[in-house]
C-alpha cells in the first residue's frame, strides 16, 4: 500500500482558490514543459533512428540482424543511466532544492545532444564512433534520470491543490509532444532528402536544433523560484535529509510497487515507438509511413494525456493509471495482427489507440508517485521508482523484443510477454491505494467534478 508519512504542517500556508495559479506556478508549468520537451525530443529522435540509421551508421561492421541489437542495446544505455542519475540528483534535489538541480540536468541533456549530432560515423573513426555515441547516450540517460522527476516535482509542488495531476501530465505531455516534433522533423528530412544525403547528414539536423530549446529554457527556468513545499520543509520542520539507501529501505515496497504499476505504460510505449518503428519498415510500410504513423499517434496521444489529467484529478490517479493500462492490454493482444494486415489505416489505428492508452494513464504518474513520499525524500523516492520502471520495462523492452522475434516463432512470443506482463501490473495497480496529499493530509477528490 502506498502510505505518505509526511505530517501535516501545523502552521498551514494559505490555499488559493480551487484552480488557481500564482505566476509562479505558471512560470514553473512554462519551464517543466520546455525542459520536457527538449529532454525527450532528444530522446525520442534516438529512438527513432536507433532502428533506422546508427546500425548502418555506427555498427556497419556487424551483419544487418547484429547490427540492430546493438543500435537497440545503446537505446537502452540511456535507460541503465536513468537510475544513476537519478539516485545522484534525486538527492541533491532533497538537499538543496529542486530548482538548481533542474540547470544542471538541462544543460547536460542539451550538450550531449548536441555532440551526437557531429559524430563522425565508423566509416572515419573506427571505434571511437560507438564509443562515443555510448558515452553521450549516458550522459543523456544520467541527466533524463533527474529531469524527468524534478520537473515534475516543481510543478505539481507549486500548482493548486486541485490540479496537480493535471500539471503534472502537462509535464508527461512533453514525451508524446516531442515523439510528434521528432517524427515529423524525420518523416520531412526522410521524404525530401535522398536516402543517401539522410544518412550522410540529414538525420543530424535534429539534434543540433536542440541547442534552441537549450537557450530558451534555460531564460525560461532561471525565472522559476524554489517550491513553496520544499521552502517550508527546509525552513520549518527541519526534517532529516535521507540517503538513498535508507530511502529503499524505509519505502522500498512502495518503489517497487509504483515500478510495477507503471509497466503497462512504458512496455507499450517502447514495443510501439521504437521496436514499432523497425517492424513496420520492414514489413509492408515505408518510413515515410511509418513515420507519419507515429507521429499521428503522438498528437493523439498527447490530447489522451490532457484530458487523463484533468480526470486524475476528479476520480483518483490510480483509476486512470489502471483504465490506461487495460486499454494497453486490449493493444498488446491486437497489435502484431492488425499490422500484419499492411493497411496504413488500421495500422494507424492499432498504433494510436496503444499510445493514446498508454499516455492516458500516464497523466496520473507524476502526482501518485509523488503523493507517495513525504517532503524531504520525495525526489529521491519519486526518482527511484520511475528511473527503476524505465530501467526494468522501457531499457530493455526494444532488445527483447528484437530477440523474441528472432527466435523464429513470429511475433506469438513478443505478444505473450507484453500481455502477460500488463496483466501482472494490473493486478498490483488494482490492490494498491492513493497516496496522502504533498502538505501530508487525506485526499478528497472532486467526485467526478472536473476543474476548469
Amino acid at each position: 500500500m502506498i502510505h505518505n508519512t509526511l505530517t501535516a504542517p501545523t502552521k498551514r500556508r494559505t490555499l488559493r482558490p480551487p484552480g488557481s495559479a500564482t505566476p509562479q506556478a505558471r512560470r514553473a508549468l512554462a519551464s517543466g514543459t520546455m525542459g520536457s520537451a527538449l529532454e525527450w525530443f532528444d530522446f525520442a529522435v534516438y529512438g527513432a533512428l536507433s532502428a533506422t540509421v546508427f546500425p548502418t551508421l555506427f555498427f556497419n561492421q556487424m551483419d544487418p540482424a547484429m547490427g540492430l541489437l546493438a543500435s537497440f542495446a545503446t537505446f537502452g544505455i540511456g535507460f541503465f543511466a536513468r537510475p544513476l542519475g537519478g539516485i545522484f540528483f534525486g538527492f541533491l534535489g532533497d538537499k538543496l532544492g529542486r530548482r538548481k538541480i533542474l540547470l544542471v540536468t538541462f544543460l547536460s541533456m542539451g550538450g550531449a545532444s548536441l555532440i551526437i549530432g557531429v559524430l563522425p560515423p565508423y566509416s572515419a573513426v573506427g571505434l571511437l564512433a560507438p564509443l562515443a555515441l555510448v558515452l553521450m547516450r549516458f550522459i543523456q540517460g544520467f541527466a533524463l534520470g533527474g529531469e524527468a522527476t524534478g520537473a515534475q516535482l516543481m510543478t505539481m509542488e507549486h500548482a493548486p491543490q486541485d490540479r496537480r495531476a493535471f500539471y503534472g501530465a502537462l509535464i508527461a505531455m512533453g514525451s508524446p509532444v516531442s515523439q510528434v516534433l521528432a517524427n515529423l522533423t524525420l518523416a520531412v528530412l526522410s521524404a525530401t532528402l535522398s536516402p543517401e544525403a539522410f544518412l550522410e547528414w540529414g538525420w543530424r539536423i535534429p539534434f543540433l536544433l536542440s541547442i534552441l530549446l537549450v537557450i530558451v529554457g534555460i531564460y525560461i527556468r532561471l525565472k522559476v523560484e524554489e517550491t513553496p513545499i520544499f521552502q517550508y520543509q527546509v525552513k520549518e520542520t527541519h526534517e532529516e535529509k535521507a540517503n538513498p539507501l535508507s530511502v529503499i529501505k524505509s519505502h522500498g515496497a512502495v518503489i517497487l510497487r509504483l515500478m510495477l504499476a507503471f509497466a503497462p505504460i512504458t512496455i507499450t510505449f517502447y514495443i510501439v515507438s521504437v521496436f514499432g518503428i523497425s517492424y513496420m519498415t520492414t514489413h509492408g510500410f515505408t518510413k515515410s509511413e511509418t513515420f507519419t504513423m507515429v507521429m499521428i499517434a503522438n498528437f493523439l496521444s498527447a490530447i489522451a494525456i490532457w484530458w487523463g489529467g484533468r480526470v486524475a484529478d476528479a476520480f483518483g490517479r490510480r483509476k486512470v493509471l489502471f483504465i490506461g493500462g487495460f486499454v494497453t492490454l486490449l493493444s498488446g493482444i491486437s497489435f502484431f495482427p492488425v499490422i500484419d494486415l499492411q493497411s496504413f489505416p488500421l495500422a494507424l489505428l492499432v498504433v494510436s489507440v496503444a499510445l493514446s492508452g498508454a499516455q492516458f494513464g500516464n497523466a496520473a504518474q507524476g502526482a501518485l508517485f509523488a503523493e507517495a513520499f513525504p517532503t524531504n525524500i520525495r525526489y529521491t523516492g519519486s526518482a527511484l521508482a520511475l528511473t527503476g520502471a524505465s530501467l526494468i520495462f522501457s531499457a530493455p523492452i526494444p532488445f527483447v523484443a528484437s530477440w523474441l522475434l528472432s527466435i523464429g516463432q513470429g511475433t506469438l512470443p513478443v505478444t505473450i510477454f507484453w500481455v502477460v506482463t500488463i496483466s501482472i501490473a494490473l493486478i498490483n495497480l488494482y490492490l494498491m491505494r492513493e497516496g496522502k496529499t504533498l502538505e501530508g493530509s487525506v485526499q478528497h477528490f472532486g467526485k467526478g467534478r472536473l476543474s476548469a
